[in-house]
């Protein structure tokens, strides 16, 4: 046996250990042997929706909520900055979507100011103070490209979020990607609670605490200070299950935020018999929320939750530690969502749904059934073919066809791939296409054969001859998968990995996989004329 032949047999073995090797988590199921561990692979081919039924949701991010947003926290960090260097200043108010706008009394502390802006905030542009009428307004402007960078990273971060989320939830091999500009994938397969799960993902979760201003009438319809705004409490009797809703008006300055939380948990209350959630605060919250718990002893400090007041309770002493809890009238389950959406952080923006399919399990396995019996009849119907037409040789490219499959399904197992129905009519196809190539191989064969020339020498003309149309069928191909892989969605995208993964494999198996066992038998017995 020749060196050459040596270390291709070898490479074809080496793939085909790797592949079942790979596909050994897939075939026992996930229930792997205690032994099983270490560097060997864990990871199995999923199924995607099509195949084991779930839910598929479109999320839209509202990016110009998360430019507001970030407006909105410049705004407070500035009347902070401003007050703790005692600058009067007469507002601070956002002029239209992308500046704020900061008015005060004097030429001086607006030249101040100004100066103060430019090193703090360099991101933005920056207006040079203008009088209107005994006033001095300073603007600060988000330039489209920081406005574009803000938008970007709020889809990156609501991504990050919703993974937490359905991860802390429980639902088992998710699907969680960007698409387009604004939109988020998400694909639960085998989830038994849809309608939990999304209002899960779809809850902004922004916990603020804010003080209640109790001189301002809550009443609806009475005009509120433009500092304050209203709110409503909603209570449930727990005997009757009526709900009420108690309006309050609250400062609209937030004193802290569940941005600074590092831990929710649900908790009994052991007198009441009711759930709460348990929050801990990191060290700069907990330093917070003793502060501003010394300084409003006596005052209501209302727990607010996407502009809904979980509870107001009355401040009854200093609190230190970094310790609090959120207490309202909902069941555990809903204690649980909450803690749940509190510990995966708040999305930095709403999202809104405007795609959602539910995908029954009963037409997943149909679609298993029918998909495994496709592939099945295909590859007989490819076999039988190639045995008659081609004899001898038709075997060994019934071989190259057995090894294409192998080899593709531990790359998807060792990917980490999902495979969907549309994948499944790429691997059919992929029959096909693995043959394909051996037919073209096989007519330049007979072709040589015809002028003459001996089997060994008519089987290099052939490999030699049809490498070239390979090639080019082959990557034109790739170049089209390529493209359905960029701009496809969901089940296109399923397609277009099984198809690349294919066409790169039946590259290997067709010009070097069955050329092996050619090479091995010519090389071993004394052919006269080849079965072909």
């Amino acid at each position: 046996m020749s060196k050459g032949l040596t270390w291709r047999i070898g490479l074809i073995v080496l793939f085909l250990v790797g592949s079942f090797i790979y596909l050994i988590p897939t075939l026992a199921g996930g229930k792997l042997p205690s032994w099983w561990g270490g560097l060997l692979p864990k990871d199995k081919i999923h199924l995607g929706l099509d195949l084991q039924g779930g839910t598929h949701l479109v999320l839209e991010v509202d990016t110009p909520k998360a430019v507001e947003g970030k407006l909105d926290l410049i705004i407070t960090d500035l009347e902070d900055t401003l007050n703790s260097k005692t600058i009067r200043f007469k507002q601070i108010v956002k002029g239209g979507s992308d500046r704020i706008a900061v008015t005060l009394y004097d030429k001086m502390s607006a030249d101040t100011v100004a100066k103060l802006l430019k090193e703090k905030y360099p991101q933005l542009e920056l207006a040079a103070p203008v009088d209107e009428g005994g006033f001095y307004a300073v603007s600060l402007r988000m330039g489209e490209k920081e406005q574009q960078d803000t938008r970007d990273k709020a889809v990156a971060q609501a991504l990050e979020t919703i993974r937490n989320r359905i991860d802390q939830f429980g639902v088992s091999e998710p699907v969680i990607q960007r698409e387009g500009i604004d939109h988020i994938v998400v694909q639960l397969p085998g989830i038994k609670d849809p309608k939990r799960a999304i209002e899960l993902i779809g809850k902004t979760a922004r916990l603020e605490f804010k003080l209640v201003d109790e001189g301002a009438n809550p009443a609806p319809g009475m005009p509120v200070p433009p500092e304050d705004e209203r709110l409503t409490e909603k209570k449930v009797d727990a005997a009757t299950g009526a709900v009420t809703e108690i309006p309050l008006v609250l400062k609209r300055k937030t004193l802290i935020t569940g941005d600074l939380l590092t831990d929710a948990q649900v908790r009994i209350d052991s007198q009441y018999n009711q759930p709460y959630v348990a929050i801990e605060f990191n060290s700069l919250g907990a330093k917070l929320f003793d502060q501003v718990t010394a300084a409003n002893v006596g005052k209501r400090f209302a727990i607010v939750l996407d502009n809904a007041i979980y509870s107001a309770p009355v401040i009854r002493e200093r609190i230190s530690g970094g310790s609090a809890q959120i207490s309202g009238s909902f069941t555990e389950k809903e204690a649980a969502d909450l803690a749940i959406v509190l510990r995966a952080g708040a999305l930095p923006a709403p999202v809104k749904i405007i795609q959602n399919v539910t995908v029954g399990p009963s037409l997943g396995q149909d679609s298993i059934n029918k998909g495994l019996m496709a592939g099945l009849i295909g590859v007989i119907l490819v076999v039988i073919f190639m045995t008659i037409y081609y004899k001898l040789s038709g075997l060994i490219a019934n071989v190259g066809m057995v090894l294409n499959i192998i080899y593709l399904m531990g790359a998807l197992a060792a990917l980490g791939a999902t495979l969907t129905l549309p994948g499944i009519a790429a691997i059919v196809l992929l029959i096909g296409m693995s043959v394909d190539s051996n037919v073209l191989i096989f007519e330049r064969i007979r072709e040589e054969l015809r002028l003459g020339k001996t089997a060994k020498a008519a089987v290099d003309a052939g490999y030699d001859k049809a490498f070239l149309t390979i090639m080019d069928s082959h990557v034109t191909t790739l170049i089209t998968a390529a493209v359905l892989f960029q701009f496809g969605t969901g089940p296109v995208k399923g397609f277009a990995v099984s198809l690349s993964l294919g066409i790169i494999i039946n590259l290997f198996t067709s010009l070097l996989g069955t050329r092996v066992i050619y090479d091995f038998i010519l090389g071993r017995t004394h052919v006269k004329n080849l079965s072909i």
